[in-house]
């Protein structure tokens, strides 16, 4: 049987990565992530599985954000029985971010009326069948060493988070001298970030799956990035106001405090109370402590000069709801970082149903918002909105930054093609609104003269 890909889902929409890889008679999933963001995704999330999990040998897992894991434990729920890979940390994380989500979707099924896709049992069983796999390390995943039927993963760093990875799959087809490789990448990181290393390069690579989030647009220049940061803080701290940061647990809320870490010891705004108002975002930048030897040269070299980065005068984690409720009892001006980060819910929908009304107040967006959410609303411009029922006027001030974003945008997503271009032989352009991926699409096309296309849902496309 020649090599295949079959595109489950991650087309046309951002989130709910699940893509279906086939050699030599092995069946191996990338990624199996929650549709996230749109009116109908409990309804999809719902659904049967379009393929039989029981025949799936292998899940490998490019990062652990809910959108890429989410699904996990419903596989297992529903007769996976195979092997579980990532990198150590993206097991950790993953571990914690579906211990979280399961709380979510209980809550959400209890709602509808209806029974939770899954259940703490399915996490500990899916736990139970993860293996780890480092960076830079091949491993042989079926077959024997040396023979047609053989087929070996190398995990190289997407840049993305702590741990993301791209996979890139290697086979010798019969009566070939070249390996083929098939590289699936995840999420890319923003690089340079202000955490992480970057993103690192490929070569020789056949065919191509790789994310368009940002595929029509770029970010500010890096440089950018943190003096808005700094002025929005400021401008609102002068008025009084709060600002609230809607930011996702993993990633984003580790990064903002790098950098109010740097603002506040360097006198650049002033020292007023940041909460982080996250138990789960607590949680993980615990894991990003113990993980600075994943960190850039500039972070490590804080570290060693004795700079707990993320810890500053006046930040203070808050774990329980009494404490949460307690924030909007501080008076004065006040930093307020809490998840969800598209505000689909989560503690900072709280929050905004108190600060949206004030025009002293600015909620900081500081990422993607995707079509449906109450953060793409408010970066829409929407003058008033809908949150637990609730009907709230905006008239705080609303800013984006996007170049926090821990997604490349069009250029690098281009330049990062251009470094294989080579040997590609096909670029499949997935995880992106449809006007992004296409626009993707063409750019590379057209810039690389590379064969690009955004695959359709459900079709097979034999790598020949």
């Amino acid at each position: 049987m020649k090599p295949q890909i079959t595109f489950w889902s991650g087309v046309g929409t951002v989130t709910g990565a699940n893509f279906l890889f086939e050699y030599a008679g092995k069946k191996m999933l990338v990624d199996c992530g929650l549709l996230q963001g749109e009116k109908l995704a409990p309804v999809e999330n719902r659904k049967p599985f379009p393929y039989e999990p029981s025949s799936i040998d292998f899940l490998f897992i490019t990062h652990a954000h809910l959108d890429h894991v989410g699904k996990i434990p419903k596989l297992v729920k529903d007769g996976f029985k195979g092997i579980i890979y990532s990198t150590p940390e993206t097991k950790s994380l993953a571990s914690l971010i579906l211990e979280d989500s399961v709380r979510l979707l209980q809550r959400e099924a209890t709602q509808d009326g209806v029974l939770p896709i899954y259940e703490q049992v399915d996490i500990d069983r899916a736990m139970a069948m993860w293996k780890e796999i480092p960076y830079h390390t091949v491993t042989l995943v079926s077959g024997s060493a040396g023979q047609p039927d053989a087929l070996s993963v190398y995990l190289r760093d997407a840049g993305h988070i702590l741990g993301s990875t791209m996979f890139e799959f290697s086979f010798t087809e019969e009566g070939k001298n070249k390996p083929t490789k098939v590289v699936f990448t995840g999420d890319l990181g923003n690089s340079p970030t202000p955490l992480l290393e970057n993103t690192e390069n490929l070569t020789d690579t056949n065919y191509l799956v790789m994310e368009s989030v940002y595929g029509d647009r770029n970010h500010e220049p890096v440089g950018e990035r943190k003096q808005k940061l700094m002025d929005v803080i400021n401008e609102t701290v002068k008025k009084g106001g709060t600002v609230i940061i809607p930011a996702f647990s993993l990633e984003r809320t580790q990064v903002i405090l790098f950098e109010l870490n740097d603002l506040v010891e360097g006198n650049k705004i002033p020292e007023v109370p940041v909460f982080v108002d996250s138990p789960l975002a607590t949680k993980v930048t615990e894991i990003y402590k113990r993980s600075s030897r994943f960190f850039n040269q500039e972070a490590k070299d804080q570290i060693a000069g004795g700079d707990q980065i993320f810890s500053f005068p006046r930040l203070k984690f808050t774990m329980t709801g009494q404490e949460s409720n307690g924030i909007e009892r501080v008076s004065g001006a006040k930093i307020i970082i809490a998840g969800s980060g598209m505000s689909t819910g989560g503690r900072v929908t709280r929050h905004e149903i108190a600060y949206l009304p004030d025009p002293k107040s600015t909620i900081l967006l500081v990422g993607y918002q995707a079509i449906g959410t109450l953060g793409r609303q408010l970066q829409d411009g929407s003058k008033a909105v809908k949150i637990n029922e609730q009907q709230v006027e905006v008239k705080a001030n609303i800013e984006t930054i996007w170049g926090y974003s821990s997604h490349k945008d069009s250029d690098h997503l281009v330049e990062f093609v251009q470094n294989t271009a080579e040997s590609l032989k096909r670029v499949f352009v997935v995880m992106g609104e449809p006007k992004a991926s296409l626009f993707l699409v063409q750019k590379i096309r057209d810039n690389l003269n590379v064969n690009a296309i955004m695959p359709e849902r459900g079709k097979v496309y034999i790598l020949d």
